[in-house]
């Protein structure tokens, strides 16, 4: 629809046109009731002449009766040959030669009262202007109190600002939701309470007030809410935790009341509020000590949260990433006293995700749900979702009827690591950058505890990467051996150790900076958290923060001056072992690293698959846990 049709079908034109049609209205009845100086047929019409044409013709004897006004401004003459003539006078004590000269020629004098104009035109011309002027006035701030901070704001400040969503169009049940079923188990019963009440209440159950739900961004918190809402048939309030504050003092506290008398009146009901920290901090952390508004707003939620009389039907529903800044007076039983963990999907939950994402998509018959799951560790249900989207794109910008391996393949790489850039055109840094990624593959292929080589190229990447060499991480994260951790740190060295053996000490690049800031972090993470050096057991640094800054600030050391200096020594101590170790297996490889330097040259991007059989045709490849991954 275009501007001007959108215009003329909106409340401002209606204004405008019933404004104008009741002026023209007004002003025609005004009109209509003005003495008419044009007399009906058959009479004569008054002209209207000077002071000094009057005079004369009085003088002349041609004026047989005047009517003069009271306030002497004017008058109304009858000539002798039937004209009417109407003339403003000079003033009343201007008028003596007009008056004398009207008794010498014995002019029939007569006085009235002044000629008013009609009462309705009175009033169009006294209040129709101020009336226009402040009606458009009105318009003006109008338009301008529905904008963002506009002036008709501050009587709606108090107002909550959630979403409503009446009879549960959300239009997400629990089948949409897939990859975190132990989420969806506890979250049942509330959908339960709300569609069968009395079951609970027979036996003398309450159902949690409050339900808080713990998990990183993109695991599907929002999700979870809106089935809750979409299963139980019930209405759905929704808002983030940042919209109850504003600058004014007391407008969370109250936004907070109108939004629980809301759902009270709609109940039963859920109100979910995504990230709630941002409204539920810690109490009294706030530097300076001074008062805080989000203080008051917390206080107002504890107490109608608290202040529910018996079964309203109203159950509260928050998400958050950050429980650890939450109120402890916010998370005790009574408010939300139910806390599920929405963690990153594991390989069966990201297949059950994929398949939900996957029922809009066309995917080429070769592509294998599983080996994409395999593929992405960590990754959260809207990462998953992004994934396959990205990788549509790519098919449609191909011109291809399907999904297929390769855009699947290449969407991972282009969420994970970046942009894929122009290929390289100078052949002495192409080989450079070969040989260095050549030597991370190759240290990962050949250490038995290091991941399985998924793929290796020297495209660049956005980011200024020149290439890289991914493995297939272990399905079991966050439970890594210490040989490891050992053949990981190995295997980040293995790019630098590469360019030494090869081109020399003098000739080694800044390339391995972002691999070296990875080694000293997990080297650190062995001697002071993890208890596997020389130092023996004990958690050395802490990374618990101030409360205050919302994040943990550095860690905090539980050691002195001296120990620090064993500790700095002990990681240098790691990272230098694996380096020598790295170094060794170019060394004693070399031939089959200058071979490898030579395919991936004229390939520029090689599988895991076709790296291993040419390595295996130079040596005995060692056993992997890790199950090699094929589309």
């Amino acid at each position: 629809m275009s501007s001007a049709k959108q215009f003329f079908r909106s409340n401002l034109w209606r204004r405008v046109r019933t404004t104008v049609v009741s002026f023209a209205v007004f002003q025609s009845v005004a009109l209509a009731s003005i003495p008419n100086s044009v007399h009906a047929e058959g009479e004569t019409a008054t002209t209207t002449i000077g002071y000094t044409e009057l005079l004369s013709n009085v003088k002349e004897n041609r004026v047989q009766k005047i009517d003069i006004e009271s306030n002497g401004l004017a008058a109304e003459a009858v000539l002798k040959d039937g004209r009417k003539v109407r003339v403003d006078l000079i003033a009343r004590d201007g008028n003596t030669e007009l008056m004398k000269a009207l008794r010498e020629n014995n002019v029939d004098i007569a006085v009235r009262a002044p000629q008013q104009p009609a009462l309705l035109w009175q009033l169009a011309s006294t209040f129709f202007v101020p009336l226009l002027l402040i009606f458009i006035l009105l318009m003006v701030l109008r338009r301008l109190s529905n904008a963002p901070g506009g002036p008709g704001q501050t009587l709606s400040f108090g107002k909550t600002k959630a979403r409503f969503s009446p009879e549960a169009k959300t239009g997400i049940l629990f089948e949409d939701v897939a990859g975190i079923d132990t989420a969806k188990e506890e979250l049942q019963e509330v959908v339960t309470f709300l569609k069968q009440p009395d079951r609970f209440t027979a036996v003398g159950a309450k159902i949690p007030k409050g339900v808080l739900l713990i998990g990183p961004p993109g695991t599907g918190k929002t999700l979870l809410a809106k089935a809750i809402a979409g299963e139980a048939g019930v209405p759905f309030f929704s808002l983030s935790g940042s919209e109850f504050v504003e600058m004014f003092v007391g407008v969370g506290a109250s936004r907070v009341r109108d939004l629980f008398q809301k759902a009270k009146d709609n109940a039963p009901c859920i109100i979910f509020i995504d990230e709630i920290d941002a409204v539920g901090r810690q109490r009294g952390a706030g530097i300076g000590g001074g008062n805080d508004e989000r203080e008051q707003t917390l206080n107002q939620m504890l107490t109608e949260m608290d202040g529910f009389q018996g079964n309203t039907g109203v159950i509260v529903v928050a998400a958050t990433n950050r429980p650890d800044v939450l109120d402890s007076a916010l998370l005790r039983p009574g408010r939300f006293d139910r806390q599920i963990t929405v963690d990153y999907p594991d390989y069966k939950g990201r297949q059950e995700i994929l398949k939900v994402h996957a029922r809009n998509k066309k995917l080429d018959e070769n592509v294998s749900i599983e080996s994409i799951a395999r593929l992405t560790p960590g990754f959260a249900g809207a990462d998953l979702a992004n994934l396959l989207n990205e990788a549509a794109i790519l098919a449609a910008r191909r011109y291809k009827e399907a999904i297929s391996e390769l855009e699947i393949a290449d969407a991972i790489d282009r969420i994970t690591i970046g942009l894929s850039m122009k290929p390289m055109l100078d052949s002495s840094k192409k080989r450079l950058v070969a040989y260095h990624e050549v030597g991370h593959a190759l240290v990962m292929t050949l250490l038995k505890n290091a991941s399985l080589l998924d793929k290796i190229t020297i495209v660049p990447r956005s980011g200024g990467i020149g290439g890289f060499a991914k493995g297939v991480p272990d399905e079991e994260y966050g439970l890594e051996s210490r040989s490891q951790i050992i053949d990981t740190i190995t295997m980040m060295l293995g790019g630098r150790a590469a360019e030494e053996v090869v081109f020399g000490d003098a000739e080694i690049t800044t390339g391995a900076s972002g691999d070296f800031q990875q080694v000293a972090r997990l080297a650190r993470l062995m001697v002071t958290q993890f208890g596997m050096s020389e130092l023996g057991l004990g958690a050395l640094e802490s990374e618990s923060g101030e409360v205050f800054l919302g994040r943990n600030f550095m860690p905090q050391s539980d050691y002195s001056v001296k120990l620090g200096d064993r500790i700095d020594r002990q990681v240098r101590q790691i990272a230098q072992t694996c380096y020598n170790t790295a170094k060794k297996i170019i060394e004693e490889n070399r031939d089959l690293c200058d071979r490898l330097v030579d395919i991936l040259i004229d390939e520029e991007t090689l599988d895991g698959e076709e790296f291993r059989k040419i390595v295996a045709e130079y040596t005995e490849l060692p056993e992997k846990k890790t199950a090699s991954v094929k589309f």
